[in-house]
């Protein structure tokens, strides 16, 4: 065997635990069995319509079985499966699955009106699958889900079999440019993903003794793991895989706006294990639930709550861990080019700081010049991390030989987040250089400046930009969210961040809005919040 394949360690698992739960979703549940005859189908379905090796398969769907399917049949068939955010509209959608050069989009009903739309600009596109949601009647244009699912006769492996070289795309979009699509190989991303759970996975097959020695050692169904963010991002795709690598189960929740509460009746439930989230995004609505209802939901089931992808404060994390002490909150500083840049660890009588990492194996912080910044100097640096890194941005060589860069000899995933090196060699995340603001030839990171605005006790959510200024530059403006029922002052919040850093971070003003409205993996779109703050200044941009 090539390297690792998810298609190859998955059907070991439903061989050994074809009876455990695989997937539940509601009142859905599908066993191990299930889940990997209904992606034969998938497979059998999409090769006999034409498919050829490593072509392109989109997948246009809100959490659901059918999401971790598509992925599973792509696998299978030697094809690559391919993100989409739901939130993207017509241009966005054409753009992605035209670069992406897709075959087939895997689509939920509700949004046959945006393929309908688009379909037209798209002539690779020669599968339009419809998945049945209750919105509405099937196109005569698209294929029934349903049925391509249940074309299986046995096992599917296309005429050029499995490999770990087999890839699967992620496109991200970033904070600048169009989405670009980032390649993992399959034996990349499994070990760099999920030996966290099974260090024989971070070995080659053959050292580790295949397949079959490690479906042996699994002592048996693993944990229920509840990817709250979207499995359209890389945080939610990613954790999946991790927990169906370890033979447990993906809960999916059905509401689609994220209810709080569902999400914890589901957790005391379906006796989830671990729970993925986005930082303060998903951590404050949860732990303003815990606090009102002290004592209604059995959390005892949770061994860890991970995040990735944006900063999580500390004061959140104690607040979640003082209903529930027996659990270890995770966060991960990771991105969809870079797995296990960092990572900080709080449990009950742990603390540890906001944004304060311990480096990734092998990781380095280089500054402009490519020079690595000594500890302890104060100097700021992009993180670089090296070892199971992507292939590159998909048709994308010149951004690609700018975030995979070589040195001494090492290739290195370089995403371009900027911190600064501890004394103790450990990392301070400052956030990402594509945002920073430039006031008074001062480089100011936008995450920073908004974590000491979140600890204010009037402040929901909070979003830092800069906007044009005579003097400095830049002016940094803070856009905040009042936390409910709160009376925003903005000479104390400005006060409050002079507190806490260096006092040219603080915000020369600061501007009321009713929502931030993230996006649903956490993230923010920070053009859209400085067009609001120009346009409440009165500022042309």
């Amino acid at each position: 065997m090539a390297g690792w394949n998810f298609a190859e360690l998955w059907e070991g698992i439903a061989d050994r635990f074809p009876d455990a739960t695989a997937q539940v979703q509601g009142d859905r549940r599908l066993t191990w069995a299930e889940f990997d005859r209904r992606a034969d189908g998938l497979a059998r379905s999409l090769l006999d319509g034409g498919a050829v090796h490593q072509d392109k398969v989109a997948l246009y769907l809100y959490n659901c079985p059918e999401y971790l399917e598509g992925c599973f049949a792509a696998y299978k068939a030697g094809l690559v499966p391919v993100n989409t955010n739901y939130r993207y509209l017509d241009d966005e959608l054409a753009y992605l699955w035209d670069n992406a050069d897709a075959i087939a989009v895997v689509f939920h009903g509700c949004f046959t009106e945006r393929v309908e739309a688009v379909r037209a600009r798209l002539p690779k596109v020669r599968h339009w699958i419809w998945v049945d949601d209750g919105s509405g009647p099937r196109p005569d244009w698209a294929e029934d889900y349903e049925t391509m699912a249940g074309a299986a006769d046995g096992r599917t492996v296309a005429p050029w079999g499995r490999s770990g070289d087999d890839i699967l795309m992620i496109y991200t979009g970033g904070t600048t440019g169009m989405p670009k699509g980032v390649m993992w190989r399959q034996d990349d991303l499994v070990g760099a993903l999920c030996s966290t759970g099974n260090p024989e996975l971070a070995r080659s097959p053959e050292e580790a003794g295949g397949v079959e020695a490690i479906v042996a050692a699994l002592e048996g169904p693993g944990v229920p793991g509840l990817p709250a963010c979207p499995l359209m991002h890389g945080t939610g795709w990613f954790t999946a895989s991790i927990y169906l690598t370890q033979a447990g189960s993906v809960v999916s929740l059905v509401d689609r706006h994220l209810d709080w509460v569902e999400l914890l009746d589901t957790i005391e439930r379906e006796k989830v294990g671990a729970l993925t989230i986005v930082g303060d995004a998903f951590a404050k609505p949860i732990l303003a639930q815990l606090d009102a209802h002290p004592g209604r939901w059995d959390l005892s089931s949770l061994l860890l709550i991970s995040s990735s992808g944006v900063m999580w404060s500390e004061q959140s994390k104690q607040g979640l861990l003082g209903h529930h002490p027996n659990m270890f909150l995770i966060d991960s500083f990771s991105s969809s080019e870079a797995i296990g840049m960092g990572q900080s660890v709080s449990a009950a009588g742990a603390a540890e700081k906001t944004a304060h990492f311990a480096l990734g194996a092998g990781a380095m912080v280089f500054d402009d010049e490519g020079r690595p910044v000594a500890p302890g100097s104060g100097e700021r640096g992009r993180v670089a991390i090296p070892g199971r890194v992507p292939i590159g941005y998909y048709k994308d060589p010149e951004k690609s030989a700018a975030t995979f860069i070589t040195h001494d000899g090492v290739r290195y995933s370089m995403p371009g987040d900027y911190a600064t090196v501890e004394a103790d060699g450990s990392i301070t995340l400052l956030g990402r250089g594509s945002v920073c603001i430039n006031t008074g030839g001062e480089k100011v990171f936008p995450e920073e400046v908004e974590e000491a605005l979140k600890t204010h006790t009037t402040v929901a959510d909070a979003v830092v930009v800069g906007v044009p200024d005579d003097k400095f530059g830049e002016a940094i403006t803070a856009v905040v969210e009042p936390a409910p029922d709160m009376v925003l002052d903005p000479g104390e919040l400005i006060a409050h961040v002079k507190a806490h850093l260096a006092h040219y971070k603080a915000p020369r003003t600061v501007l009321e809005i009713d929502t931030i409205g993230r996006a649903p993996n956490g993230k923010v779109d920070y053009k859209r919040m400085k067009a609001f703050a120009l346009h409440t200044l009165g500022i042309d941009a």
